[in-house]
């Protein structure tokens, strides 16, 4: 039996950037970090003696014989991927909901892939693992997703991720002192809106825009090395803020699909409670949002936003993990 554990994340600028149409042309980069937020995946070998070969089980249960039957598409193409022989029983279980912007998505991919490598006795590299995710979401699944998830979720940490040509990424930790990195953990809050959406819905409507939208993705890459500046550096951390609200602004344009009538309440609810900026996490249209807020205004700021669930967090370090493992595989 093999447990994988994989974090979720949390982006702060660059979104947009890491959709393949875009920096297979051009250059794009996020920063991102991940979060004490997980994506658990268990996976053992199934004795023979079911009528069925595969039992799979994660918010719905199936017992099936072959791999094309297999209903989840994240499941059924890493096991066609990983080219699974043998009945395997496999089980999912999260810490936060699907579909809510944190690369929950990609979490998944990225720890079955690593629970199934494992369970055949093999180690392979982070980057393996985020190129294999990458590939498999996006080529085989044909799913309308970016590349920075599978990335992120693979190294852990916090992270500027460089996209350039046909997949050549690059993973540059960002290194600031401890004290740099409590303080904005300090400053950041998050909340659940309570409705989740498929997040390849809405990126389809944002590729299809990237042809008109080149001056606002060059600019939300350009806000990347200034935020990492800002993180690295000994100032304010104020900046930070102020930029995660014009990102906001930004990524708003890129399609009429990223926000709603009730996102935009919300975050003019924040704003107006001592919020510096903030962002819906992930594609939009729904699942987290997170603010940044001086460390004395938070309770304020929980306090307008009471309607939704404050969701406390800590940043991670450690990307995907095998956490347990038996050589006998059951």
């Amino acid at each position: 039996m093999v447990i994988s554990r994989t974090p979720f994340r949390i982006s702060f600028f660059g979104g947009g950037t890491d959709y393949p149409c875009w920096y297979r042309d051009n250059s794009g980069a996020v920063l991102s970090t991940t979060i004490d937020k997980y994506c658990y995946v268990t996976c053992r070998r199934l004795p023979p003696f079911f009528e069925y070969k595969h039992r799979i089980v994660y918010s719905k249960y199936e017992h099936v014989s072959k791999i094309n039957d297999i209903v989840h598409p994240a499941v059924r193409e890493v096991f066609r991927f990983m080219k699974i022989k043998e009945g395997l029983e496999m089980h999912h279980d999260g810490d936060l909901p699907a579909r809510s912007g944190l690369g929950s998505s990609s979490s998944f991919t990225v720890g079955l892939l690593h629970a199934l490598y494992a369970l055949k006795s093999k180690m392979v590299t982070k980057k393996r693992l985020a190129l294999e995710a990458i590939h498999i979401e996006q080529e085989m699944i044909k799913e309308s997703v970016g590349s920075q998830d599978q990335v992120i979720v693979s190294f852990g940490g916090l992270n500027k991720i460089d996209f350039n040509g046909n997949h050549n990424i690059e993973v540059r930790p960002v290194i600031v002192k401890s004290g740099r990195r409590q303080e904005l953990e300090d400053h950041l809050q998050l909340f659940f809106t309570g409705f989740s959406r498929i997040a390849s819905d809405i990126a389809q409507d944002k590729i299809a825009q990237i042809p008109k939208k080149s001056k606002e993705l060059i600019e939300l890459k350009g806000m990347v090395d200034e935020a990492v500046g800002l993180l690295t550096g000994s100032g304010s951390l104020d900046g930070f803020g102020k930029m995660l609200h014009e990102s906001w602004k930004i990524k708003k344009s890129l399609s009429k699909k990223v926000s709603t009538g009730q996102i935009d309440s919300i975050y003019e609810k924040a704003m107006a409670s001592g919020a510096l900026g903030g962002k819906l996490l992930g594609a939009g249209g729904g699942g987290f949002i997170l603010f940044f807020v001086k460390p004395e205004r938070k309770e304020a700021l929980k306090k307008s936003l009471k309607q939704l669930l404050h969701v406390p967090f800590h940043f991670e370090t450690t990307g995907s993990q095998i956490i347990y493992y038996s050589e006998s595989g059951v």
